[in-house]
């Protein structure tokens, strides 16, 4: 509790009348002090009753209109208070909002409830600037008696959380050759039972059903879709290895390589979620390794979590003569001098060393996480293809044993600043990319996807296609 200064002023008239009565022998003046200290304790009693009895009937709500929305959103933010009976004092309730959230100041966000009034509400407009999960402070009560001498500030309600998704790419292809592949969200092949999935009934596909839950190998035989009903008794890991290198910083903003594979994880999580399987996490930086959640099942929300605030890491100096710098380098040449031809081979061939690889990140990641994981491994590798010599053996390596691999790819060609400006030479760039996934595809328990923009990749397709008009009719 504390006082304002209007009770110091009463206050300190009763001190003056206190001090002219013993400075003039004036008994009346110390009965009138002695009057206004008993009038502001009983004031001060009053007051502290009022405040219990408020802060025990009082209910204060506050709730976001959505409980996820995307960076740079406004969000309605509702406020309501209720009394179970009129409360002598004047309250105030300000809504908490992290300092991340922007658009309305404390004048603005603030709830009044008047001496006697019952119930009170209000929304306001926030902005969430920065992507991440928050729970919202709990509402800071004021209560000031209806004579302005006493005023306390405390805390009441609840704390809603929200999660703030990071701004990123909304034309999304997840597929193989160009074609999109709806199934690549969490494929699974329900063909094997060794995958600790108990394959039950099969069913005609109905509107609502998810493309996760389709039968591919059943659909394509019959030519119609079906669905398999699973009965879930798993001693499957799933193991995400994410690629968050300098490379996955190539794009626009909000649209780059690790923006397009972060959206197809958190996707992926959902799925893994829905099998209630234990789900582990390795971020991969320039490094090493940068983040890691040992496999559990449970706690999904927290790998989302750790996606959502994944940043590219920045090239050491130690890079410099790299496999990724130095497949940069080879791609910026032109090839029309001598000097260009004759040092193309050298700079293509520095990422095919075994003994460099051994020392590489991804591959030093994924040995870290067979190390540490057992039973039926499904490892999912989110990365490029700025490493494919790095990627051919990390592969190689996740499915020793039993182990089933799932590579989301983002290519170069569709990525790189001004990439787009040579089309010819983009599909020339993306048509290398094929070739190297339809590799990786073609290894035992292997499937590799290509994500990316779908606008970029049909201008890069259709280019190629124009290209072979010509060629066809001669």
């Amino acid at each position: 509790m504390q006082v304002t200064r209007r009770y110091w002023a009463i206050a300190g008239t009763g001190l003056l009348l206190a001090v002219l009565a013993v400075a003039f022998a004036r008994p009346s003046l110390l009965v009138g002090a002695a009057s206004i200290g008993a009038w502001l304790l009983g004031r001060q009693y009053l007051f502290v009753r009022a405040l219990s009895a408020t802060t025990d009937t009082m209910t204060v709500e506050q709730f976001p209109a959505q409980e996820r929305v995307v960076a740079g959103t406004e969000t309605p933010v509702t406020l309501a208070a209720s009394l179970a009976r009129p409360a002598p004092l004047a309250i105030d309730i300000e809504i908490g909002l992290p300092v991340s959230a922007t658009g309305t100041d404390a004048e603005g966000r603030t709830l009044a409830i008047a001496p006697g009034d019952e119930r009170a509400d209000t929304t306001v407009t926030a902005t969430w600037a920065v992507a991440g999960s928050y729970d919202l402070p709990q509402p800071t009560l004021t209560l000031e008696d209806a004579d302005g001498l006493f005023v306390e500030q405390l805390s009441r309600g609840p704390t809603p959380s929200i999660v703030v998704e990071p701004e990123g790419p909304r034309n999304i292809h997840v597929g193989e050759g160009g074609e999109q592949l709806m199934a690549a969200y969490g494929r699974r092949q329900s063909g094997r039972q060794d995958a600790g999935l108990d394959p039950g009934e099969l069913r005609e596909y109905v509107p609502g059903d998810t493309a996760d839950r389709i039968d591919w190998n059943t659909t394509a035989r019959l030519n119609e879709p079906y669905v398999r009903e699973y009965e879930v008794e798993t001693n499957r890991t799933t193991a995400f290895l994410v690629d968050h290198r300098a490379t996955m910083g190539d794009g626009p903003s909000g649209e780059t390589k690790l923006d397009y594979a972060r959206e197809v994880a958190l996707t992926f999580v959902d799925s893994v979620a829905g099998f209630d399987e234990p789900l582990g996490y390795y971020a991969v930086g320039d490094g090493g390794i940068t983040d890691r959640r040992p496999p559990t099942a449970g706690r999904y929300d927290d790998v989302k979590r750790r996606l959502r605030t994944l940043d590219p890491t920045a090239g050491s100096a130690d890079d410099r003569d790299g496999p990724t710098t130095l497949r940069h380098t080879a791609r910026g040449l032109t090839g029309r001098s001598d000097f260009e031809q004759t040092l193309a081979p050298y700079l293509e061939s520095t990422a095919t060393y075994v003994e460099r690889i051994a020392g590489d990140p991804l591959f030093e990641t994924a040995r870290t996480s067979r190390s540490e994981l057992s039973g039926t491994i499904w490892t999912v590798i989110f990365t490029d293809d700025s490493n494919r010599a790095e990627l051919r053996e990390t592969v190689k390596l996740a499915r020793r044993g039993d182990g089933h691999v799932l590579v989301f790819l983002t290519p170069t060609a569709l990525f790189e600043p001004g990439g787009l400006a040579d089309l010819e030479d983009a599909y020339e760039r993306y048509r290398r990319f094929e070739s190297f996934r339809r590799d990786l595809a073609r290894l035992r328990r292997v499937s590799a996807f290509e994500v990316g923009p779908r606008d970029r990749l049909d201008a890069v397709l259709a280019s190629g296609s124009q290209r072979s008009r010509p060629a066809n009719a001669q």
